[in-house]
């Protein structure tokens, strides 16, 4: 029940009207139901408008000089080569422009957007509904995560220890952990561990936790704030068609690695300009932990589903069932980054191999869904299909960096004059039809799209430069190199159709580690091919071979065609793998983990040399000055 101040919070609310529980005061009935309704019924669409708007103006302005590079095609392989680079270019573009919209109406959004999660936030119960907290561990139980399940001032919930740990290690400190808290905290271990963490939690809330009305679900390395529980479940009594309430997360302040406490700041930025706006403007994801649900959604969807990406998989079936989600932000969790380069690189693979899962089996579904509007698939399919695309962006990698040159490419010197010194170097150079693009407005709208997926970060730490420099390349060699990974990932989830849920915090994880030294060569050549696309394991030295062997290809053709931005990116492929290897503390990447971004950002001058009639290289998303 809430108190009778909620009205007036909630006056400037606009949507869809909702039945009031019976367990409201009369003054907040007085207050709410007589004045406006709480919620919209489905977000505005504006922001997509707003994207597909400028990106059909950009085609309409752009596309006829990009058409034009079709004259130079003098063959059918060439022909394909050049429509292949114009039709990457302009998808290129639209996403650029969508990380621009996402950027604009996430300032309107925090300026003039009703909040009503907010007010609904800082409203106390007055009646408490049981509430389950899930806690889900797989060898990577941490004390100060847990304890902070516990320690919430919330008066009516349980914990349940959710323990697929194969450690006795680990179960050890689970049971100890649980044996602190009698009646308030119980562990729940189930005999298989299939269905990987959706199959943990479904048998939890099948078996154990079968009463509350709501769960929360709480990973292994989250730190929920003491008023989590008190400040989500009003949002969720407020509207019985609200299926679950995200929280808001912040890197961990307290974190022990170098690594994620540089890469925090990253965390914080992009919850803070991706997740907010979604309430008005696109479709509130459930991110798999920090959140709370409803049980009975969870029983008209029949559980979460048996993928890996359970969360997505979950929040979309209830939204067809007319349930939405709501993000709250003044609710933080504190999550870890991951705190090793290896770590960073098997969260990643999860992801990717995970996102395409779900792409396979769900993305047929989900545009057909009738209740989910074209405005929220879309919100949906933007990032997810963001990872999957890697692949389409290294195939282009080899089309305009080895198949155009082939075709298209030409002998040419660059001179440089040094102390009165004339130096003279031997590249290749672009077709003289390649001037068509060569203008001031095809060079701005490449760097809107360059820079466009880091521009929540410049903008937040613009009045920070160093700050600023030290995180764009430190996060180029983690994030901007992760393209040899991702195709892999892609590839091989492409081939065997599956995808592992590889925890990220589980140093003790053996799965993909091939056979034994005894078997024969040949058999344990055929169970690492197997092992290998089965799991794309970051540990399997032939990914890390392909990611090296793919920086040395492309780099040695940089230093051909001159394009000194997309050799920083070939030194980052490199550096990736051996990061893994080194760690991130290691002296020597501490100090060559820099010089990739300096090499991009002297490539992006001297591709802006090409307004002064100077015909330069730049690589970005292909696009050639």
């Amino acid at each position: 029940m809430l108190k009778n101040n909620i009205g007036r919070a909630l006056e400037a609310s606009a949507g869809l009207e909702i039945p009031v529980p019976s367990t409201f005061t009369k003054s907040y009935e007085e207050n709410v139901v007589s004045r406006k309704p709480l919620y919209s019924s489905s977000p505005r669409p504006w922001m997509y408008v707003f994207i597909f708007t400028m990106w059909l103006a950009s085609l309409a302005w752009f596309q006829p000089r990009l058409l034009s590079l079709m004259d130079m095609a003098y063959n059918l392989p060439g022909w394909i080569a050049l429509a292949l680079f114009i039709a990457f270019i302009d998808f290129a573009w639209l996403y650029g422009l969508y990380n621009v919209g996402v950027i604009i109406f996430a300032l309107g959004h925090r300026w003039f957007g009703n909040k009503p999660e907010a007010a609904l936030a800082r409203t106390e119960l007055l009646d408490y509904p049981a509430v389950a907290i899930l806690y889900t561990t797989c060898n990577d139980f941490v004390e100060e995560s847990v304890l902070s399940c516990v320690r919430q001032d919330y008066p009516n919930y349980k914990v349940y220890i959710l323990d697929d740990s194969s450690s006795p290690e680990y179960q050890a400190k689970v049971d100890a952990f649980a044996a602190r808290y009698p009646g308030l905290a119980e562990v729940v271990r189930r005999p298989s561990r299939e269905g990987f963490k959706a199959g943990n939690m479904n048998y939890g809330l099948s078996r154990v936790a079968t009463q509350e009305p709501y769960f929360a679900i709480a990973d292994a390395d989250e730190i929920l704030p003491p008023d989590f529980l008190s400040k989500l479940v009003p949002v969720m009594e407020a509207d019985p068609r609200c299926g679950f309430t995200q929280a808001n997360h912040r890197a961990n302040p307290n974190a022990q690695s170098n690594l994620a406490r540089a890469m925090g700041v990253g965390v914080d930025l992009h919850w803070k300009w991706y997740q907010p706006l979604r309430n008005n403007f696109g479709f509130v994801m459930f991110l798999g932990h920090g959140a709370l649900l409803r049980r009975k959604c969870w029983e008209e969807v029949g559980g979460f589903p048996d993928i890996v990406s359970e969360d997505l998989g979950f929040a979309i079936h209830i939204r067809e069932k007319g349930y939405r989600g709501r993000f709250v932000e003044d609710v933080v969790c504190y999550e870890d980054f991951p705190d090793t380069v290896r770590a960073f690189r098997i969260r990643h693979m999860k992801w990717t191999r995970g996102t395409s899962e779900f792409l396979s089996k769900k993305m047929g579904w989900l545009l057909k869904a009738k209740n989910i509007s074209w405005t929220e698939k879309l919100d949906i399919l933007f990032p997810t299909l963001n990872l999957p695309l890697t692949l389409v962006y290294f195939l282009f990698m080899v089309n305009a960096n080895l198949v155009l040159p082939y075709f298209f490419g030409q002998a040419a010197d660059v001179t440089f004059v040094l102390a009165g010194q004339e130096w003279v170097l031997p590249v290749m150079s672009m077709d003289a039809g390649f001037q068509a693009i060569y203008d001031w407005d095809f060079f701005a709208i490449t760097m809107l799209s360059f820079f466009a997926p880091v521009l929540c970060f410049i903008i937040g730490l613009a009045h920070q430069p160093a700050k600023l420099f030290r995180f764009l390349s430190q996060s180029t060699v983690l994030y901007a190199a992760l393209s040899p990974l991702s195709s892999i990932g892609v590839l091989a989830y492409m081939v065997s159709g599956k995808a592992i849920f590889l925890v990220t915090g589980d140093n003790a994880q053996k799965e993909h580690h091939a056979g034994g030294g005894a078997a024969h060569f040949a058999q344990r050549l055929r169970a690492s091919w197997r092992d290998f696309l089965a799991k794309s394991h970051p540990d399997t030295p032939i990914v890390q071979a392909f990611e090296v062997l793919t920086g040395l290809l492309f780099a040695i053709v940089c230093l051909q065609t001159f394009q000194i931005s997309f050799f920083g990116l070939c030194l980052a492929f490199i550096l990736l793998p051996l990061m893994h290897h080194l760690g991130w503390n290691n002296r020597a990447m501490r100090v060559l983990m820099y010089l990739p971004f300096i090499l991009i950002l002297l490539g992006v001058f001297v591709a802006s040399l090409s307004l002064f009639g100077l015909q330069s290289v730049f690589f970005g998303y292909g696009f050639h000055f």
